[in-house]
């Protein structure tokens, strides 16, 4: 791709939200984002980036970060630079194509919106997971489970001091989802 590519298809895309920042760098502001596009200085590598969350608010899902950069982000990737998670794109602009910097474009919007949902999420299976294995340990049946963390929610174990019963039994009826769906699993 060449650097008037470039700023052709991310007018395209973002139209006047596109502006240069150096010469061969570019920057898309949205009222959701600020994505960065560089070139380095032989134009050779094209990089785009876009800042995800602070470190500070990230650092309990590092794991789930760097799981996720290795079953689910595709051409992009999570990366860790200046107290940042940003999402990231490196090619080569010799053999990029218009199609496949879109493709990359979207993928970083998409983990942009996304944000901690679904490292979050992953931590959470992992722990159910947990609970499932320690379960099963002591021979406990996915009843027996269930009937535990009901009563952990009931003596105030687990759950919020000023939490209703309506959300306690929907926060149980999650639990008991997911126990469902993992418990054979593991």
């Amino acid at each position: 791709m060449t650097p008037k590519e470039i700023t052709d298809t991310l007018k395209e895309l973002f139209g006047t939200n596109v502006g240069a920042i150096a010469p061969d760098s570019w920057e898309v502001n949205t009222s959701t984002f600020r994505l960065l596009v560089l070139l380095s200085k032989d134009n050779s590598w094209l990089r785009v980036l876009l800042p995800i969350l602070p470190l500070q608010e990230a650092k309990s899902f590092l794991t789930e970060f760097l799981a996720a950069n290795f079953d689910e982000t595709q051409e992009v990737r999570y990366a860790l630079h200046d107290g940042q998670i940003w999402a990231v794109f490196h090619h080569n602009t010799s053999t990029l194509v218009t199609e496949d910097f879109k493709r990359a474009i979207a993928r970083l919007v998409s983990l942009h919106e996304v944000g901690l949902d679904n490292v979050f999420n992953r931590l959470v299976e992992s722990r159910i997971r947990q609970v499932i294995q320690a379960a099963k340990l002591q021979g406990q049946s996915l009843q027996a489970t269930m009937q535990n963390l009901e009563r952990f929610y009931a003596e105030g174990i687990m759950g919020e001091i000023d939490q209703t019963p309506e959300v306690r039994e929907e926060i149980l009826a999650a639990w008991r989802r997911q126990l469902e769906r993992l418990w054979n699993e593991i």
